[in-house]
């Protein structure tokens, strides 16, 4: 994994944290190619339930890409294939991760940081921070997927104000248009609170309900032969079995980590 992704394991949560700080944690290819292997190392760690994204350091979230590298490679078609394929690899790491994850922003979330935000399931920001996708800038344009991301969230009217005007939104307008899930003064403290209310709960019901919100996501309108089969899969599951004999005992459920 490059050292600029550190990654470490505690309670059951799973913390990916950006360290460039000389740079704003601008990421270059190198690091967009480490990030879906660090995800899948953190997943596939046992009894890890939650997955933050954040930055190793205070004040500082994410410039974006590393500019300086896109103009060292101006004319490189093919560096340029294999630059879109690792960032789209990196946010399909953090939207298909079976587990919940939490962006944890603190300072300028921008461009491409702005895109693996947008891949969390949550997004919890301090005050100061600030959220921009900036292509327009550089006279570039923001990918379709990056582009459908932001279209969830904040619906086509917000992103096309965003993506035209290339601000940079306080994170209370960020957090009033739907971008900023919470607003904490100490967002990593908040985060690690709500990881651990997400661990007190099934993590199948987790894994199956982050499958079927991705499926509405992508156009699925009503229960078929697949919605159908997740909702099998968790009734006949040993968290459904635990749930109903804790229910019945008058005691917390013991799900499995």
């Amino acid at each position: 994994m490059d050292s600029r992704l550190r990654l470490e394991v505690a309670e059951g949560v799973a913390t990916l944290a950006l360290d460039r700080p000389a740079k704003r944690n601008a990421i270059d290819q190198a690091m967009w190619e480490a990030f879906p292997g660090a995800i899948e190392t953190a997943v596939a760690t046992p009894g890890v339930r939650v997955l933050l994204l954040t930055s190793s350091t205070p004040g500082i979230f994410c410039a974006g890409a590393d500019i300086a590298e896109f103009a060292a490679r101006v004319h490189d078609e093919g560096w340029w294939a294999a630059n879109r394929r690792a960032i789209r690899s990196a946010q399909q790491a953090l939207v298909t991760a079976p587990i919940p994850t939490i962006a944890v922003v603190d300072g300028d979330c921008v461009g491409g940081g702005c895109g693996l935000a947008l891949a969390c399931d949550l997004r919890i920001a301090s005050p100061r921070s600030r959220f921009g996708i900036t292509p327009a800038r550089l006279g570039l344009v923001y990918p379709l997927h990056d582009t459908r991301l932001l279209v969830d969230l904040v619906g086509p009217a917000q992103a096309k104000r965003m993506l035209y005007t290339a601000c940079l939104l306080p994170a209370a307008e960020a957090a009033a248009i739907g971008l900023v899930t919470q607003l904490a003064d100490d967002p990593l403290a908040n985060a690690r609170a709500l990881a651990a209310e997400m661990r007190a709960v099934s993590p199948d019901s987790q894994r199956w309900t982050k499958a079927i919100i991705a499926r509405i996501l992508a156009g699925v309108r009503d229960d078929d032969a697949e919605s159908e089969a997740m909702f099998d899969a968790a009734r006949d599951g040993p968290d459904f079995a635990e749930g109903v004999a804790a229910f019945l005992a008058k005691r917390p459920a013991r799900f499995r980590s």
